[in-house]
């Protein structure tokens, strides 16, 4: 009988559990995110289109398998700005990785305006890319997950006609960003995988900092262009390129 009574007390005691955890949520509207950001290179190197096996071997022996690099990501409001973190195992001084396009981004994002403006180093050459944000049509599903503390939802959707990726977000931070130049959740994108490209993002630890204008300093250097304008001049000058083409174009655009 007392078994029977605690039962019974137990599950109406559930919707009151609820509530009080509802009211107990931090939902954080400024603050900063650490992502760190992995890259498979023995699988992006296999993708390569080409097939010397003998070449491929090479260039695996000359670069981790795994490389990691850490980005901060700092949010107030409707402002973000995501650019370089502490040093992780990267593969730069490498014959085959250094200067890898587009690897070390800066991107300040006003969800307010709709534009980005993203600092991008190609190659030999700084761009400032300022454009309204990327519509990406995700598809939001049941599956959740646990990320740096918070639950996050999974989303999927395809960019660039054909990339599939794959983000976790929550909404206990207001700010509707993400890594990169990701947005258009219902919350801030703790997660994000590219699987065909072998890179992900995670958010390692939250900061509950105070964030101001000064933290959120627009990048201002490089030769002003839009997405579209960046997309013709690397297709023009990687024209003779063949199949490696693609790629690294993919990689700026991303």
């Amino acid at each position: 009988m007392k078994k029977l009574i605690y039962i019974t007390a137990l599950i109406l005691a559930q919707p009151l559990l609820a509530y009080l955890h509802a009211q107990n949520a931090i939902f954080l509207t400024q603050g900063r995110i650490e992502f760190e950001k992995k890259e498979n290179k023995w699988a992006q190197i296999d993708s390569l289109p080409f097939d010397d096996d003998d070449w491929k071997t090479l260039m695996k022996k000359n670069v981790p398998q795994f490389v990691t690099t850490y980005f901060d990501l700092r949010f107030n409001g409707t402002k973000s700005l995501y650019q370089p973190g502490r040093e992780g195992n990267t593969a730069n001084n490498n014959m085959f990785m250094d200067n890898y396009p587009a690897s070390d981004n800066v991107v300040f994002t006003s969800l307010a305006t709709q534009q980005s403006t993203s600092q991008k180093n190609v190659f030999e050459e700084k761009f400032l890319v300022q454009d309204s944000l990327r519509k990406v049509k995700w598809k939001i599903t049941n599956e959740v997950r646990t990320i740096a503390g918070f639950e996050c939802r999974r989303a999927n959707a395809l960019i660039m006609d054909s990339i599939y990726v794959v983000a976790f977000y929550t909404d206990e931070i207001i700010t509707r960003g993400g890594p990169e130049s990701f947005t258009g959740l219902p919350g801030m994108i703790m997660g994000l995988v590219i699987p065909h490209e072998h890179v992900s993002w995670f958010a390692t630890k939250v900061y509950t900092e105070n964030i101001t204008d000064k933290d959120l300093a627009i990048p201002a250097r490089g030769t002003k262009v839009t997405n579209a304008a960046l997309l013709a001049l690397l297709r023009d000058r990687m024209k003779d390129w063949g199949r490696f083409a693609a790629k690294n174009i993919l990689a700026v655009m991303l």
